[in-house]
């Protein structure tokens, strides 16, 4: 939800990776019972965790861990207390692609949604840091990404068309078609 992304393309993702998706509708009074319903279906067909990628922010950590807790699953979170840089820099020698599809309007214009992930946006994320507190890796939903290639994925996505929207404050890529390839 806070990517502004079209479900459709949430699942476009997963077919170009060749991995199977639930997916639920929701709103942010009811995403937790909505994510618990999910993982107790999950649970009975044997899956015993749920990986999630916050890196520093406590509240997510404890929201994590208390509503898998509450369902008996564990909450594993592989990137907790990685330095940001490495994570995003690691992301990008990696392979992975990835472009930008919001940002906060208050932080960032216009121009940074569509970007590509790579290490000239990490510069000028960098320099933003020094005019305003920013996480590197948009922790605080400073800004979201979408991955369209990277080692998991059997093809890319190709945002073929798109136009930049600003809607409660922020700045989304509002993708209007895409299409999968072979690379």
């Amino acid at each position: 939800m806070s990517h502004g992304l079209d479900s459709h393309l949430i699942s476009a993702q997963a077919q170009a990776m060749g991995i199977p998706i639930i997916q639920r509708e929701v709103t942010w009074d009811t995403y937790e019972h909505g994510f618990k319903a999910v993982m107790l279906e999950l649970k009975e067909q044997g899956v015993e965790g749920v990986v999630f990628g916050d890196i520093d922010l406590q509240q997510h950590r404890e929201w994590d861990e208390r509503v898998c807790g509450e369902i008996g699953i564990k909450s594993i979170l592989p990137l907790w207390g990685w330095d940001a840089e490495k994570v995003i820099t690691n992301f990008i020698a990696l392979g992975f692609e990835a472009i930008v599809v919001a940002v906060k309007a208050d932080l960032m214009g216009k121009e940074w949604v569509g970007r590509r992930l790579d290490q000239g946006l990490v510069q000028d994320l960098r320099q933003l840091q020094e005019r305003f507190e920013l996480h590197l890796c948009g922790e605080s939903g400073e800004y979201h990404t979408f991955v369209t290639h990277g080692p998991l994925f059997k093809q890319g996505i190709k945002i073929v068309n798109a136009q930049r929207v600003l809607k409660d404050g922020r700045w989304l890529l509002d993708i209007l078609s895409y299409r999968l390839e072979s690379r």
